[in-house]
């Protein structure tokens, strides 16, 4: 899959969430689904999501989506939480509610468009950035993370191959949003590590292996238990989820693990190695790893910085991980490359080395 300019995928970046009221939404819920609640406003970046509640205390995620996402694409990611629910039923991944007339979804008119419109099961637990860390819990993460990879693996659909600007395989044509990065110094940073993944990155993803992935395993999308907090609850937001090269999947998870105290990457060789405790990965894919973590950084830096400026309102929630990812980009800047892959190749060989048969 190739796209040759920016603008034909940042279309559904451009357009503002749906804004229906909570009262809008109550009555929704009680036609659809036939159930009486109240609701609260969550937030998200492109939909508008609400956290209902029924009197006997159940809990659910009513998802109006945005209107410029085509209903195909929306059908995919629902097509995807009903096959995992079926082939790995104890991953803990929102359920699919069927509507009162046994629907997956319904329609509503909207701006003089029709937005799709679910209702999912509310997973219960603490966001991962709010929990303590450790080594434990990031092993745990990576073993999910890879049993999720590998309920997806022989999932197929029309729509898994759309155009998503948070695919790391469209990184190369972010140079036209960094212009929206107003420090100099961090322009320049970026356009380095950009430069590294045209070089080096783009000509080899094509021959990896590619598969439907979650593309968005970020700590406000993981839950933890609150009485074991090294234990993962809860896998959320599916709505980035992309047929894309494996490793682009693993390099975002990774992204959100570097640590400033001792050596930087050995969070993610944790992770690392419980992901490959359920499915082991390929020599080449480990080799291009620190490039694709750098890529996710210049990816979350130039895309947050655009989507701030056009909308100022959801300024908080949009750069929520915008300060991390600079000091990535300067931690991976301040290590030889080839220290760092050699790094985790060998920490990824030991784990494989460690691995039952």
């Amino acid at each position: 899959m190739t796209c040759t300019t920016l603008s034909g995928i940042i279309e559904p970046l451009k357009t503002s969430p749906p804004d229906c009221s909570v009262q809008t939404a109550v009555q929704l819920v009680q036609q659809h689904y036939g159930m009486r609640v109240t609701a609260t406003r969550l937030a998200s970046e492109r939909d508008q999501n609400f956290h209902v509640r029924t009197a006997e205390g159940q809990s659910f995620v009513f998802k109006i989506a945005n209107t410029a996402e085509s209903h195909e694409v929306a059908a995919f990611q629902t097509a995807a939480l009903n096959h995992v629910a079926a082939l790995d039923p104890s991953l803990p991944v929102p359920r699919v509610i069927k509507t009162l007339d046994g629907e997956d979804n319904f329609f509503i008119p909207l701006n003089g468009q029709q937005a799709v419109v679910r209702m999912l099961s509310y997973l219960e637990g603490e966001p991962l950035y709010k929990a303590p860390k450790s080594r434990q819990q990031r092993f745990n993460i990576g073993h999910l993370s890879a049993r999720l990879s590998l309920a997806l693996r022989d999932f197929h659909h029309s729509a898994a191959s759309h155009h998503i600007l948070w695919d790391i395989e469209h990184a190369g044509h972010l140079r036209e949003l960094l212009v929206h990065i107003p420090d100099k110094d961090n322009r320049v940073l970026a356009e380095h590590f950009l430069d590294r993944f045209d070089r080096h990155v783009q000509p080899v993803l094509p021959l990896l292996r590619t598969q439907v992935v979650h593309n968005d395993l970020n700590p406000h999308n993981l839950l933890v238990d609150p009485t074991q907090v090294t234990q993962v609850a809860g896998i959320l937001d599916f709505g980035d989820m992309v047929r894309t090269a494996l490793i682009n999947d693993v390099a975002i998870t990774s992204s959100y693990l570097l640590d400033s105290k001792g050596h930087p990457l050995e969070p993610v060789a944790d992770m690392l190695e419980g992901y490959q405790s359920a499915s082991i990965l390929e020599w080449a894919e480990i080799s291009l790893l620190v490039d694709l973590i750098a890529t996710r950084y210049v990816m979350n830096v130039a895309i947050t910085g655009w989507r701030a400026a056009r909308y100022p309102e959801n300024k908080a929630y949009i750069l929520r991980n915008n300060e991390a990812a600079w000091a990535g980009l300067r931690c991976l800047q301040s290590y030889p490359h080839s220290e760092l892959q050699e790094y985790l190749r060998a920490k990824c060989y030991a784990a494989v080395m460690r691995s039952p048969a």
